[in-house]
């Protein structure tokens, strides 16, 4: 296994192929226009070499992202809180501040680095940049991931999350006060076009859905559960931008930072998933960090 990833995916709207790319593989449009000319993007079977490409409705278009080839990632002993783990998978409650894998501008201190000194094993389906990778957190986002051991493990657990069997539940402390007592987000996000680093509810995008239910409401702010029934990058952080209520903390999309926060107020609390091989249902909690409570503990006392 070589470790490229492929995305193929049909043209709704007609564009330019270097937009579309960037959309359809999550990347930034440099990325796209390095791929489509390095001769990895094909539409309707024909390798086309030009960014400027106007795709039509309906066409077809085939993206090859190669994985890297020389890159060495060294083994740090960096401490890290493994929740749980057996011989096919370990759950990790990573901290706030943490890349979780090698990418340009963090090649080191992530926690594919740490991962590699503490766990004897790790799957190879996502290539040499991400082992043992089933699903993300965002650097300043804090909580539960799963990491698997082998790769009969990681297609389990992928399958899992993509048939939306395993469950994802998030705290998140979001400005103002939220009305309803719970809902559902649902809409499409793509690339946001003013800011390849950002996300933003689009006509073209893939879709989003997010549940939502009000844990506690203070005078300005409101603790929000979340459970993610689609895994969009920055998806939580975008629908709580949508729906008039950023993420405390969270300068990329107008969260309000008045604690001398380092980053949003996002904790990935709650994991359901099956055994692998056992196919046993397993719930792992992780707590909330030590200054999401301090911010709570605040609010509550102003509450009285």
């Amino acid at each position: 296994m070589n470790g490229d990833s492929v995305v193929t995916a049909s043209a709704c709207s007609a564009g330019r192929l270097d937009n579309f790319v960037s959309t359809a593989a999550e990347c930034t449009r440099s990325h796209a226009k390095t791929l489509i000319e390095a001769g990895n993007v094909s539409v309707n079977g024909v390798k086309v070499a030009k960014s400027g490409f106007s795709l039509k409705v309906g066409d077809f278009v085939e993206i090859v992202n190669p994985a890297p080839k020389e890159l060495n990632l060294e083994p740090e002993n960096i401490p890290i809180d493994i929740v749980w783990q057996d011989d096919d998978f370990a759950v990790v409650n990573k901290p706030q501040g943490m890349v979780v894998h090698p990418a340009p501008g963090a090649y080191d201190h992530t926690l594919v680095n740490a991962l590699l000194y503490s766990l004897s094993s790790l799957s190879g389906i996502n290539g040499v940049a991400r082992p043992g990778i089933v699903h993300r957190l965002d650097k300043d986002t804090s909580g539960l991931l799963v990491v698997a051991k082998n790769d009969f493990a990681h297609a389990s657990l992928q399958k899992q999350i993509a048939e939306k069997s395993a469950k994802r539940y998030y705290y998140a402390l979001v400005d103002g006060v939220v009305e309803k007592d719970s809902g559902e987000i649902r809409n499409f996000l793509a690339r946001s076009t003013s800011d390849r680093k950002k996300y933003a509810v689009a006509r073209d995008g893939r879709l989003a859905v997010t549940l939502y239910r009000v844990a506690e409401r203070f005078s300005a702010y409101t603790l929000v559960e979340y459970e993610l029934k689609t895994g969009r990058t920055h998806q939580i952080r975008v629908h709580s931008r949508y729906i008039g209520h950023p993420v405390v903390g969270d300068r990329t999309y107008g969260g309000s930072d008045k604690f001398g926060l380092n980053g949003q107020l996002l904790h990935a609390y709650k994991l359901v998933l099956r055994h692998p091989r056992t196919d046993e249902e397993m719930t792992f909690t992780a707590p909330l960090p030590e200054y999401f409570e301090r911010v709570l503990a605040e609010l509550r006392a102003k509450k009285g």
